[in-house]
Order: C-alpha cells, then sequence, then structure tokens
C-alpha cells in the first residue's frame, strides 16, 4: 500500500469508524457490572484473562461484597479464595483489597472519576482506568487498548506502534474525542467476531475495502 498521508489516513480512519458503528451499533463492555465499583473490581480482574471468566466469578462476588470497605475488611485469604478461578487471583485479590483500602481512606469509599487519582490506586493502570472513566462516568479521558485494539489498529494500517501506551496516542489523533470510548468498544466486537487473530473472515468483513491488510478476500501478514 502507498504510503498514506496524516489526512488520508484520517479519512479512512472516520470511514472505518462508520463502518464499526453500522456493523454494531449496540456495542458495548461486556464486563458485567452495576456500578462503578463493580466495574473497577471486574476490570482488575480482567487481567490476562477473559470477560467470559471475569463474569461468571463475579456472579457471585457482586452478592458478597456490595461496598468497597467489604473488599477492604474481608480476609486477604478469603477474598484469594472468592476469585480463585481467575488467573493470578492471588495477586489480584491483594490489588483489590489495597485498591479497596485507598477507596474508604482516601474518597469516602467511592470510586473517584478522574485519571489520575485512578492510576492512583492498586492495581490500577492508564488501561482500566480510562474503562472505568468511559464506561461508569462517560468521561473521554484516553482510548482502551487491550489486545485486540492493538492488534486491530495494527492489521488496519491505523499505527505500526506496538505498546499500549503509544498505540493510545496514536489513535486519539486520529479519532475525534466524542468516539474514544466507542471506537475500544467497536474494535473489541470485531476482534471477538470477524477479525481474529489467526483466522480472521476477510471476505465477510464489514470494513475490508479499508483494510491494507486484506487482499482478494484473505488476509495476508
Amino acid at each position: 500500500m502507498p504510503r498514506e498521508s496524516k489526512k488520508a489516513k484520517i479519512e479512512r480512519t472516520a470511514k472505518i469508524i462508520g463502518g464499526l458503528r453500522a456493523t454494531y451499533p449496540d456495542a458495548h463492555c461486556e464486563l458485567d457490572h452495576r456500578n462503578p465499583l463493580e466495574l473497577l473490581i471486574a476490570t482488575i480482574l480482567s487481567a490476562q484473562c477473559t470477560d467470559k471468566q471475569v463474569n461468571i466469578v463475579t456472579a457471585d462476588l457482586f452478592k458478597k461484597y456490595r461496598r468497597a470497605p467489604d473488599y477492604a475488611a474481608v480476609p486477604l485469604d478469603e477474598l484469594q479464595e472468592d476469585i480463585k478461578r481467575i488467573g493470578l487471583f492471588r495477586n489480584k485479590a491483594k490489588s483489590i483489597q489495597n485498591c479497596c483500602r485507598v477507596l474508604v481512606d482516601s474518597h469516602g469509599g467511592n470510586v473517584p472519576a478522574t485519571m489520575d487519582a485512578l492510576v492512583a490506586l492498586a492495581g490500577v493502570g492508564r488501561k482500566t482506568a480510562n474503562v472505568v472513566l468511559g464506561n461508569a462516568f462517560g468521561v473521554n479521558d484516553g482510548i482502551v487498548v487491550d489486545t485486540h485494539v492493538g492488534r486491530l489498529a495494527r492489521r488496519l494500517g491505523l499505527t505500526a506502534e506496538k505498546t499500549p501506551e503509544k498505540t493510545e496516542v496514536a489513535l486519539q489523533k486520529l479519532v475525534p474525542r466524542a468516539d474514544w470510548m466507542m471506537l475500544s468498544h467497536w474494535l473489541i466486537f470485531h476482534g471477538r467476531r470477524r477479525c481474529s487473530a489467526r483466522k480472521p473472515e476477510c471476505g465477510e468483513c464489514e470494513i475490508a475495502p479499508l483494510c491494507p491488510s486484506e487482499k482478494d478476500g484473505e488476509y495476508r501478514e
């Protein structure tokens, strides 16, 4: 593919967004939650784990633990037992408990709605903070870059960056702020339902004409 100007890439990105918006009008965060605290806990648990597995565990977890003080006060080994089906459950239990203790001590038990306050919590990096800000508070402070978003951003030729941090910056330059949260949902939905890592369905892909990786209905590296 010939070298693409920034203007042309922005225009193609807008068309990609339009195609994804039309294809996945109901795209949303697939971590089950009813409030910011539940989303924060679920997102911490989701690291290196599928949303489906997290939702299985949180179905019971969220019945037992309703507020930040509940997580802060429970014996650590009990919390570990409650989430043991999740990978890295020991470290995640510690992060959840330490996180909730800070919520209790510094935020009145509530989840803060700013990037700086969120990333100061145990177990919370920029990706988790972006998930919470966008989906719990409707704040477009950044773009969630998980494995699907990073992979599709490269596959679609939007960036060659390989780290989440640099990928996020690159996407922010192409995508209107109002679409930052939904971009992640659209790309994740597309990555899970159409553009898998090993067997992308290029022949059926709704945005194939906009993808430089697709040639003659078949994906090429």
